[in-house]
């Protein structure tokens, strides 16, 4: 069986996509950076923007791919990845490997270009479904042209799919052509689940980092940043253990269920630091 970087012209080609404010120029950056310290050259580092202004000249800027469909609504799933599920990829050729803007890359990643065959569809594990097979796109990797099939199919009823589907991680998962295979279940980590200690050790001791870590997610709504300075998501705040404890009493909290309050609790998190930078 051919390598993966064979189909690559022995180039390891990495991607992202972004659009609006939500992330943008920083992240993209830092996104880069962490690449460029964590891989064995040659690699490409490829942006699909909608903005090319302050990137790293390093990054090869590339337009949004044309998607010509109403986004759905009312869903969790994050599809205007569907962009990426289309014929070509600027002058991409071969596999691709996709990173979400808001992962964490804390070790090597030559092993995602090693696993599988160079026609194969890899997903990283999704550690949230347990009881289900499932993969998550913040880190995947698939053969430019491959998903097209999953593209015409969103193309033609975008919000039926989302609706049947959830989350765009479930349908590509669902219906990758071949099947979809998985990354080893310990290099893609999910933060609150893999790294953050249980209730009551997360207000003594700060979220951990596994030896054999690759990759960190962030998913949810908790960024970063936010593990950083030890802040509970976008509607949190930082606090001292203590006061966390006191905010339950607060009639301005947020989080309603108590349990939930107090287990989404982060120390701040140096080591998140140390990697997520330029």
């Amino acid at each position: 069986m051919a390598s993966v970087l064979a189909a690559s012209g022995g180039v390891k080609q990495v991607i992202c996509i972004s659009w609006g404010t939500k992330y943008g120029v920083p992240f993209i950056n830092r996104l880069y950076a962490m690449v460029a310290r964590n891989i064995t050259p040659p690699f490409t580092f490829t942006c699909f923007t909608d903005s090319c202004d302050n990137l790293r000249p390093e990054i090869l800027c590339e337009d949004l791919p044309p998607l010509d469909v109403e986004m759905p609504t009312n869903t969790k799933g994050i599809w205007p990845k569907a962009r990426l599920w289309g014929p070509k990829l600027g002058n991409l050729k071969g596999p691709v490997l996709f990173l979400d803007l808001d992962v964490v890359i804390v070790g090597s990643l030559d092993s995602f270009f090693e696993i599988g065959g160079p026609d194969d569809v890899v997903l990283a594990v999704n550690q949230t479904t347990p009881f289900e097979r499932l993969g998550q796109t913040s880190v995947f990797r698939f053969p430019v042209g491959k998903l097209v099939a999953l593209q015409k199919r969103f193309r033609a009823d975008p919000q039926g799919v989302a609706d049947e589907y959830r989350f765009e991680q479930r349908f590509v998962t669902r219906n990758a052509p071949g099947g979809a295979k998985f990354f080893p279940r310990h290099h893609v980590l999910h933060f609150r689940q893999d790294c953050r200690w249980p209730f009551p050790l997360n207000y003594y001791l700060a979220p951990r980092l596994p030896a054999d870590a690759r990759i960190v997610l962030f998913p949810r709504g908790l960024l970063p940043q936010h593990a950083i300075d030890g802040q509970f998501g976008y509607k949190g705040r930082a606090a001292t253990p203590l006061g966390h404890v006191r905010g339950l009493f607060s009639p301005e909290r947020r989080e309603k269920n108590p349990f939930r309050y107090l287990r989404h609790y982060i120390r701040p998190t140096h080591w998140v630091a140390e990697h997520w930078r330029e």
